[in-house]
């Protein structure tokens, strides 16, 4: 029992390997895009023996879930999308808007 326990790691690091080199060839024949299949594998591998490893891919999944929403409002002061003019001004002064001419 040992024996195969002792055997267990070494072979999911060989298949490691082995995926790994698909993925390569995948990538370099245009077939693949996004993770990696042996990324995920090796980061689920990693999560068994380091526990702030499982809890990076937890942290990492849930930010992924989270919906990004673009920031509505008006452009700072100092640009004007319709002249196409942007005025730049030292700190103190970029609460006054830009004057119109």
């Amino acid at each position: 029992m040992e024996l195969v326990f002792g055997l267990t790691i070494p072979a999911v690091v060989v298949l490691l390997v082995v995926f790994w080199a698909y993925d390569k060839v995948q990538q370099r024949r245009g077939r693949r895009q996004g993770t990696p299949l042996s990324s995920t594998y090796l980061n689920e591998f990693t999560a068994v023996f380091h526990a702030t490893k499982r809890t990076e891919l937890e942290h990492r999944e849930s930010v992924s879930l989270i919906r990004e929403e673009d920031p509505q409002g008006a452009p700072p002061f100092g640009v004007d999308l319709d002249r196409g003019v942007v005025v730049l001004r030292p700190d103190g002064a970029a609460s006054r808007p830009p004057p119109r001419s």
